[in-house]
């Protein structure tokens, strides 16, 4: 297939996914239950952070977390006081690490300006990953658990950080169908990076537009070119059709 009737049949793809039947099974529903920006955001975040493994229990573990946070994370978040007996785990993320997460948040909305801030203000060279690889070194200032690190991936050290890519798609991307939000719009979709995982990197590569066989930091950036080449202003609407053509389709 040439890259033009790649084009064609993502763009279909897109079309079928990229709408609102698409939350029903997605993590990104569990943002969807709140209104208000910060809610939102810190929702979003929790959940892409936990979103590995199978997805049912990531959507029942990210509920319980709200549960855990009284349905109003910001609220939670921002409470001075330690919060004690925190009963939460998620695979290898645990209440150890929800606590460090909670401070950290904490430490980001009154001293850092809130998310949104933070990841602007470090994009380099129209390159979102040094936002996340400056994120991550500003959201661990404080001290914390070694452990807790191996929980936000940095592109810099060779990772696709799939995750905190899907946070951030989830915030920046306006596709006016409901599904992705577009919060930020001090933030450019044509900088987002598409979460690499190994249901869209089969299927990109299927259709050519992957060859590393290595879902890492390299690939990303190989397809990210590929992506761009069929879209510059909305790379990662791709991924959209990667991932249903992986998760639904079974086409890889």
């Amino acid at each position: 297939m040439s890259i033009t009737d790649i084009k064609h049949f993502l763009d279909e793809k897109v079309v079928q996914y990229n709408n609102p039947k698409f939350i029903e099974s997605d993590p990104i529903q569990i943002p969807h239950q709140f209104s208000a920006k910060e809610d939102i955001e810190i929702a979003a975040f929790l959940t892409a952070t936990i979103s590995w493994g199978n997805r049912k229990m990531i959507i029942k573990n990210a509920s319980k977390l709200m549960e855990i946070m009284g349905n109003s994370p910001y609220d939670f978040v921002m409470e001075s006081k330690p919060v004690d007996n925190l009963q939460f785990v998620h695979r290898t993320f645990n209440a150890i690490d929800l606590q460090y997460f909670i401070t950290g948040l904490r430490n980001i909305y009154t001293n850092h300006k809130g998310l949104e801030a933070v990841f602007n203000k470090h994009i380099a060279n129209d390159n979102i990953q040094s936002s996340i690889h400056h994120f991550k070194g500003l959201f661990f200032e404080l001290e914390h658990p070694e452990r807790t690190q191996k929980h936000i991936s940095d592109p810099y050290k060779g990772s696709a950080a799939k995750r905190i890519n899907m946070f951030l798609r989830w915030m920046v991307r306006n596709d006016n169908t409901g599904v992705d939000f577009g919060l930020w719009n001090t933030i450019s979709p044509s900088l987002l990076s598409c979460p690499l995982d190994v249901h869209s990197g089969k299927v990109a590569r299927k259709l050519g537009l992957l060859n590393r066989k290595q879902n890492d930091a390299k690939a990303l950036q190989e397809l990210d070119t590929n992506l761009r080449k069929m879209d510059p202003d909305d790379p990662v609407k791709y991924d959209f059709a990667l991932f249903g053509l992986g998760v639904f389709e079974k086409f890889n």
